[in-house]
C-alpha cells in the first residue's frame, strides 16, 4: 500500500478555516505547507496530490481545499515535494469533469513548466467529457509534445467508461418516491427486496411524484438525475459488459418491450433479488464505445489509473480495472482491435512502478521484488458489482469479484484466497489459491 499527501488536508491543517474555504495562501502559509510536504515524502509518501476540478466538493458543497490555489502555491509545494526525494505530483486539473473546456489546456502550461523546473513527473486526470468529446485528444497531443521536449507529463487514464452504478442497493431513480421511502424505513434489505417485487408496491411507486429535493443535502437530486438519463443508463448483464451497445440502454430496452422506461428500469434493478446494478457512464463514453480510451492507452507516457474503487465507494466501483484490462482489452473486445497481452501487463506493472520511482519492482528480473499471479485466461471472468455493508457504522461500498486467478506468489510465498501462507514455495503451487 502506498499513499500520496493530499493538498486539501495539508491546507486545512496549516491554514485552518482560511485553507478550507480556499482563501489565498500567504508566503508564510506556503512555507508552512512546504515543510509538511517535504517531511511526508521523506517519510515515504509516494508524492503530492491536488484537485482543481469543481466536481470535487466537500459534504457542505464547498469546492475541496486547494481547488483555486494560485501558481505560487502549486510551485512552492511542487518544489517541496521534489526536495523530499523521488515523488510524483498528481492532480485532477481544472475542467477535468467537463465543467470548463478551456481550463484543461491552460493547466497543461503550468504543469509542463513545473515538471521541467523540479525534474519530477506530473500526472493528471484525462477523461473524455460530453461537453467537448474531442478535448481529450488536444490534451493528449499537448502532453505528448511536452514529454518529447523533456517535461515529464503523464496523462492518467481510466481503462473503461467512468461513472456511477445504479441500483436499489445504492442510488436510483425512485429514492424520492413516498412509498419507497416508507417501506425502506420499515424493513431490512432482504425484506425490502421482497416488498419491491410486490406488483402493488411497484405500481404505487411508479404512479407517484417525487418528494421535493433538499438543495443543502449532497446528492439529494440523484433520483431526478437518473430519471433523465435513461437513454445512457446501461444494463450490463452477467458477466458484465462495460462496452455495451446502444440497444442495452434502459430507454432502448423499454422501447423494444413497449413499456414505460421507468417501469423497465424498475424491473431491471429488481433482478437478482433487487441487487442488480446498471452503469451510468458520465465520462469516457460520449461516442458510445471505448475507442477514445484505446487511443489514450496507446499514449507513450500514459499511465493506467483513475480507479475510484474507494473514493466514492457507495456509487462507483472501478477497482476491478486490472482484471478488466486483461479480459476486455487483451482478450474479448468485439470490435477486433484488442491490445497485446504483454502491453497491458507492462502498462500495469513496469510502467506504473517506474512512474512512482519504485525501481525495485515492476519486472521479473534477478534481484527484483516480484509478486506473480497465475491466471487461467480462458476462465478469467469479472462478476457483477454488488453492494457490501462492511464499513464502520454500517457504511456500504460496491465490491466486484473475479474468477480465474489460480494462485498468487508473493515474493516467494503462495497464498490462499484468504491470504494465509500455505507453506508452499516457488515450484509448489497450490490449487485454489490466489
Amino acid at each position: 500500500m502506498g499513499s500520496q499527501l493530499p493538498h486539501g488536508a495539508v491546507r486545512a491543517y496549516t491554514m485552518g478555516e482560511r485553507g478550507a474555504r480556499n482563501q489565498p495562501a500567504t508566503a508564510d502559509d506556503i512555507a508552512a505547507m512546504s515543510r509538511l510536504v517535504t517531511e511526508a515524502v521523506e517519510a515515504g509518501a509516494l508524492g503530492f496530490s491536488t484537485s482543481r476540478t469543481l466536481a470535487h466538493r466537500a459534504m457542505d458543497g464547498e469546492p475541496v481545499p486547494g481547488t483555486f490555489a494560485a501558481e505560487d502555491e502549486l510551485f512552492g509545494l511542487g518544489r517541496a515535494m521534489a526536495a523530499g526525494g523521488q515523488a510524483i505530483f498528481e492532480l485532477a486539473p481544472q475542467g477535468a469533469a467537463g465543467e470548463d473546456i478551456v481550463g484543461p489546456k491552460r493547466e497543461l502550461d503550468w504543469m509542463r513548466r513545473l515538471s521541467g523546473e523540479i525534474d519530477r513527473p506530473v500526472s493528471f486526470a484525462l477523461i473524455q467529457v460530453d461537453a467537448d468529446p474531442n478535448l481529450w485528444r488536444e490534451q493528449l497531443d499537448l502532453s505528448a509534445a511536452a514529454h518529447q521536449a523533456g517535461s515529464r507529463l503523464h496523462p492518467q487514464i481510466a481503462a473503461r467508461p467512468f461513472g456511477m452504478m445504479i441500483g436499489f442497493r445504492g442510488h436510483h431513480a425512485f429514492g424520492h418516491r413516498p412509498t419507497y421511502r416508507r417501506i425502506k424505513t420499515q424493513c431490512g434489505r432482504d425484506e425490502l427486496a421482497q416488498r419491491l417485487a410486490d406488483p402493488a408496491v411497484k405500481a404505487a411507486i411508479l404512479a407517484e411524484e417525487d418528494l421535493p429535493i433538499d438543495p443543502t443535502v449532497l446528492f439529494d437530486g440523484m433520483s431526478a438525475f437518473v430519471q433523465h438519463a435513461l437513454g445512457r443508463l446501461y444494463a450490463l448483464g452477467d458477466p458484465p459488459d462495460y462496452e455495451p451497445t446502444a440497444d442495452r440502454t434502459v430507454a432502448a430496452i423499454a422501447a423494444a418491450r413497449g413499456e414505460c422506461p421507468l417501469a423497465t428500469l424498475y424491473d431491471l434493478m429488481l433482478e437478482a433479488d433487487a441487487t442488480t446494478m446498471l452503469m451510468l457512464p458520465l465520462f469516457n463514453y460520449a461516442d458510445g464505445n471505448c475507442d477514445a480510451i484505446r487511443e489514450m492507452m496507446l499514449h507513450p507516457a500514459g499511465v493506467l489509473g483513475l480507479s475510484d474503487g474507494g473514493a466514492h465507494c457507495g456509487m462507483i466501483c472501478d477497482a476491478s480495472y486490472p482484471t478488466f484490462l486483461l479480459t476486455h482489452w487483451a482478450r474479448d473486445r468485439r470490435r477486433g482491435d484488442r491490445l497485446p497481452l504483454e502491453y497491458v501487463i507492462r502498462k500495469q506493472s513496469r510502467d506504473t512502478a517506474q512512474l512512482f520511482g519504485l525501481t525495485d519492482r515492476g519486472t521479473i528480473a534477478p534481484g527484483k521484488k516480484a509478486d506473480l499471479n497465475v491466471i487461467d485466461m480462458d476462465k478469467l471472468t469479472l462478476h457483477p458489482a454488488a453492494m457490501a455493508y462492511d464499513l464502520p457504522a454500517g457504511g456500504h461500498r460496491i465490491l466486484q469479484g473475479a474468477s480465474g486467478y489460480t494462485a498468487t506468489i508473493v515474493s516467494g510465498r503462495v497464498t490462499r484466497r484468504d491470504g494465509v501462507d500455505t507453506g508452499a514455495r516457488p515450484g509448489r503451487l497450490v490449487r485454489g489459491a490466489r
